[in-house]
């Protein structure tokens, strides 16, 4: 799915992306990746680098709440529901149903 923005068209991953990367300390270590649940909910999982996730959280959380916030909102323009999940780098492994910072929305 794609959005326009400032008259700016691009899809939810490179927005998310691009917030992210003017955070964080390792640019090129940040991916998003689009998981459709069997509701059509589309959640947006967030990978980032080693150290830098204390960075995209944020003081008591507040920048991850904008970031979803931003996603929820965007989505909801287009007559979408958006979910955004941090995924902690030392649980990357893990399966999506364990470990990782996620939204509780």
């Amino acid at each position: 799915h794609s959005f326009s923005i400032l008259g700016w068209t691009t899809s939810m991953e490179d927005f998310i992306s691009f917030i992210v990367k003017h955070l964080v300390d390792n640019p090129d270590a940040v991916s998003v990746e689009r998981v459709e649940k069997e509701s059509g909910r589309q959640t947006y999982r967030l990978h980032v680098g080693e150290g830098d996730l204390g960075q995209v959280i944020g003081k008591e959380g507040k920048t991850a709440k904008s970031i979803r916030t931003l996603v929820i909102a965007a989505a909801a323009r287009k007559g979408l529901r958006a979910g955004f999940e941090i995924v902690d780098p030392e649980r990357d492994h893990e399966s999506t149903s364990e470990g990782g910072v996620t939204d509780r929305d």
